[in-house]
């Protein structure tokens, strides 16, 4: 339906030329006409030839009907104001566009002018009360003067909305900017996130975005050296490129006076910010701008630069983090981490033939003690220059800690006598000669299954296994010895929990004097049985407790049940000597062993000489005078030392003499010769060196009656054995004593 336009209002009778609109800004206010009146098109748009509202001309958008309207909008966008016709094909058609626009299109901002020449159709109190419309106007009133009123006042209001839209959606870029930036660990990632929120954050495209470094390695006082660390669209063909070399004059210069003055510029067509924060490092990013910039973005932009600053102080502690967390910092190689990490990415990009390899230097502790730590470190850094000339970059080198080194590379360049020939030349160290011997422990990546940390275990496996059996060699792994590793390891926590659980319990083995067959006293045996009934041997669980740590509390909880259960026996009137108990050379060394000791005697009530220490032969040899002050101690208190499993070891005869000990304890292995060709010769050397030291000797694991006799024979002491009682546990100890007497 027409409306038909008063007199008062332009009307434009010849077309418009068309020339004179063809240079609007690109920066314009979009005005959408929306009615079915070709005249009030042509006025409207002839009214507000060349005017400038708020310094941006207007650019006009037709529609003619309610279902034009809806495909055109559909793909515009940034319409400021809606001048809409209240009447056309049908009398609500111009309010159900006001529902359109406001719920399916979401365009809160965009300002309607609702205009009619039959106001009866839609009552403006009514329109104005149950539409989300801004004004409303009659046609006769809507003169060149008013209508520009108007349009000012919707515009001013549709800017002044956009504005704090804009500057929300600012903020928020930059706190998501910043949160992402924090993420980066790397320069040339952040510069490109520079680029990627720069343009988002001005709504502009990011071609024509770059960004420059200076480079502090090459700048000295007064020259500046800049490079391009980043860009996009037409400068792509500019990274890492210097600056100097960029043709265009503008972006050269622009950025070079931002990055040597440390300020951000804004031209009109451009502009180049500047970011830095307390550290040296610093960054300029250049952008073409399509059209100048409102106060808003201006504003956002400062906050943007002052959190980039922020973010490149971090970068830099990230960057120095990441440094210390994946290089070492001795010989500035890379590290475990990264070696594992290194290992791991040839595993998943399936690189055949691939050799995990590691070397370490045999007695470098001695040489640290000897000769000092300065001397260690230059033999480290000798041996690391090696191993980089000789193998080269094909051969990824990492120092894994100490004095061990990774090696990962093809396994024909890591062929272990290539790697020995390596060593055979000394390395020169302060004009000495130095010849060093290693060890290897080799593993082939070829199982895709494993992590990288999966490979090193396994090297380091291998590694032990050389150092162990074989110095100055080379291990390769087999799944043999995974196998027994983690039986191993399996046993340690089962060994914990059962700790725990209670399922470890001691027995007790009777001591005899032989020429008399009395009872003096009995050893304390440690057992463990698991849950399956299966009974665990302590050759096999003793060692794995050592070297866990767990003989401390498992030795402390043997000691304490030991000497309550010796002062129960006595209380119920046997007349026994001793209890004897073994330490580990681990329990030995501990500070507060002796304390251990005395809390045990003192809760249970036990005299001190009631109980026996047995220790080994290698106890006595390590770290003596610590020992002997030890032994001197405990007897001092009253406490009695046997020495266990005597024989087996390499005991020295002088020192021997000098210990404060009260007995010697024949090996299983001699007692057992005794039936064997060359006969008890062992067993009775050490009986008569007992004798001639003033110790009594007791033999251990008589089974059978020609040991007791010969022991006898020999005038040995006292014994023990499965032919005399094998161990028991205490409750069993009352019932045993009956039948033995």
């Amino acid at each position: 339906m027409s409306d038909h336009l008063d007199d008062d209002e332009i009307l434009i009778e010849e077309d418009l030329d068309s020339q004179s609109l063809a240079n609007i800004s690109q920066r314009t206010w979009k005005i959408a006409i929306v009615d079915d009146d070709e005249d009030v098109h042509r006025a409207t748009e002839f009214s507000l030839l060349d005017v400038k509202i708020l310094n941006r001309r207007l650019e006009f958008i037709h529609t003619y009907s309610k279902a034009e309207t809806h495909e055109r909008f559909a793909v515009e966008s940034d319409i400021a104001v809606v001048l809409l016709d209240v009447v056309m094909e049908t009398e609500h058609a111009g309010l159900d566009l006001v529902c359109f626009i406001r719920d399916e299109l979401k365009w809160r901002d965009t300002r309607i002018i609702l205009r009619t020449g039959q106001p009866g159709y839609a009552p403006e109190e009514d329109a104005i009360r149950d539409y989300d419309i801004n004004d409303y106007k009659t046609k006769n009133e809507l003169t060149r003067k008013k209508l520009l009123t108007a349009l000012t006042a919707a515009i001013r209001s549709y800017d002044q909305l956009r504005t704090i839209e804009a500057s929300r959606r600012g903020l928020h870029q930059i706190i998501t900017s910043s949160a992402a930036f924090s993420m980066q660990d790397g320069i040339q990632g952040f510069a490109s996130g520079v680029i990627t929120q720069i343009a988002a954050l001005c709504g502009v495209p990011s071609e024509g975005l770059l960004c420059a470094q200076s480079d502090e390695s090459e700048q000295s006082e007064g020259n500046f050296r800049y490079s391009v660390i980043a860009s996009a669209g037409q400068y792509k063909n500019l990274m890492n490129r210097p600056v100097d070399e960029i043709d265009n004059p503008v972006i050269r210069d622009a950025l070079r006076r931002a990055l040597t003055e440390r300020v951000s510029l804004f031209e009109e067509h451009n502009m180049t910010l500047y970011f830095s924060g307390r550290g040296k490092r610093a960054i300029a990013a250049f952008i073409e701008l399509p059209y100048a910039l409102s106060d808003i973005d201006h504003q956002l932009l400062e906050v943007f630069c002052a959190n980039l600053g922020v973010c490149l102080d971090n970068l830099g502690l990230v960057s120095q983090l990441k440094n210390y967390a994946f290089r070492d910092q001795l010989l500035m190689l890379p590290n475990r981490l990264k070696f594992i990490e290194k290992i791991g990415a040839a595993i998943d990009t399936a690189l055949g033939h691939q050799m995990v390899v590691l070397i370490d230097i045999d007695d470098f502790a001695e040489i640290n003690d000897v000769l000092g730590h300065r001397y260690g470190d230059l033999l480290l850094r000798a041996v690391a220059n090696r191993l980089q000339q000789s193998l080269g970059s094909s051969v990824f080198l990492a120092r894994i800690g100490g004095d061990v080194f990774g090696l990962l590379g093809d396994e024909r360049t890591l062929k272990p006598e290539a790697l020995m020939r390596l060593f055979h030349d000394p390395f020169v160290i302060d004009d000495t000669s130095h010849n060093v011997s290693m060890s290897m422990g080799m593993v082939a990546l070829d199982n895709n299954q494993q992590t990288g940390a999966d490979v090193l275990k396994d090297a380091s496996i291998a590694l032990k296994r050389t150092k162990g059996f074989q110095r100055g060699s080379y291990t390769l792994f087999t799944r043999e010895m995974g196998v027994e590793i983690r039986e191993r390891s399996l046993l340690m926590q089962h060994l914990h929990k059962a700790f725990d659980a209670e399922r470890l319990y001691l027995m007790y083995q009777p001591q005899i004097e032989l020429s008399t067959r009395k009872v003096v006293g009995f050893e304390a045996l440690l057992r463990w049985r698991t849950d399956e009934g299966k009974m665990i041997s302590p050759t096999e669980f003793i060692p794995l407790a050592e070297h866990s740590g767990l003989i401390i509390s498992l030795g402390a909880w043997v000691l304490r049940t030991s000497c309550f259960t010796m002062r129960q026996l006595l209380d119920d009137g046997y007349q026994l000597d001793r209890m004897g108990v073994n330490v580990s050379a681990i329990q030995f060394r501990q500070a507060d062993f002796m304390q251990l000791v005395s809390n045990a005697l003192r809760d249970s009530g036990l005299e001190p000489h009631y109980l026996e220490l047995e220790i080994t032969e290698s106890v006595t040899m390590n770290g003596a005078a610590d020992f002997e002050e030890t032994l001197d101690k405990l007897k001092s208190i009253g406490v009695q030392i046997a020495i266990d499993d005597f024989g087996t070891g390499f005991s020295s005869l002088s020192y021997l003499d000098k210990l404060p000990v009260d007995r010697l304890k024949i090996d299983r292995a001699f007692v057992n010769q005794i039936d064997h060709q060359g006969g008890p010769r062992i067993a009775e050397l050490i009986t008569q060196l007992g004798k001639k030291l003033g110790l009594k000797v007791i033999a251990e694991g008589i089974e059978t009656q020609a040991h007791y006799e010969a022991l006898q024979a020999m005038h040995c002491d006292e014994g023990q054995g499965f032919l005399i009682a094998r161990p028991m546990l205490e409750s069993a100890i009352a019932s045993w004593m009956t039948e033995w007497k």
